[in-house]
């Protein structure tokens, strides 16, 4: 299920668990915050709204509240003497979009719990040594070592591959003094 919705002038097309930076809305991190103005609603069937989908919701968690890369505006003139430099950082909201609300039901207040991500495989490996090591199993623990410097070895340096360049003549023409 699919949802298109207006806030601060701009249209998102969402679906449920998408992640999306928009303007700057009220609300703190973890808050739920709800976006009224559906302009279409789709899924096995597609509903548009003439201009909004009635008792249609979007809700959405705020992730983060935070302000964008630094934007310079830089302006002069030629041979004026006339400089300006201003600089700015625009607010975004952070959201992760919890649920698409249709027939004029209400979003659940609280926040559904997150999977944890697995594990990565270079922290395993020193997961499996420090447990071999404390078994007491000494082979165990250097096969674990040996395959950690591995992955960590440095790519060997390039050899140069230009000689060094020769002198080159003057240039002058002319007559010797």
């Amino acid at each position: 299920m699919f949802a298109v919705f207006k806030t601060g002038g701009k249209q998102y097309r969402v679906a449920a668990e998408d992640v999306l930076k928009i303007d700057k809305v009220k609300g703190e991190p973890g808050e739920i915050v709800e976006f009224g103005e559906v302009l279409v609603v789709g899924g096995d069937s597609v509903t548009l709204g003439a201009p909004t989908v009635a008792g249609a919701m979007v809700a959405a968690e705020v992730l983060e509240q935070g302000r964008g890369a630094k934007i310079i505006a830089f302006k002069k003139r030629r041979r004026k003497n006339s400089r300006r430099k201003i600089g700015h950082r625009q607010e975004f909201t952070l959201l992760r979009i919890t649920e698409i609300l249709t027939d004029g039901k209400k979003p659940s207040k609280e926040v559904q719990p997150r999977t944890k991500p697995r594990p990565k495989r270079a922290a395993t490996l020193h997961a499996d040594a420090a447990a071999a090591a404390a078994e007491g199993a000494p082979q165990a623990a250097a096969g674990a070592a040996t395959r950690s410097r591995k992955a960590s070895a440095k790519k060997p340096a390039k050899p140069k591959s230009k000689a060094p360049a020769k002198a080159k003549k003057s240039a002058t023409k002319g007559k010797k003094k």
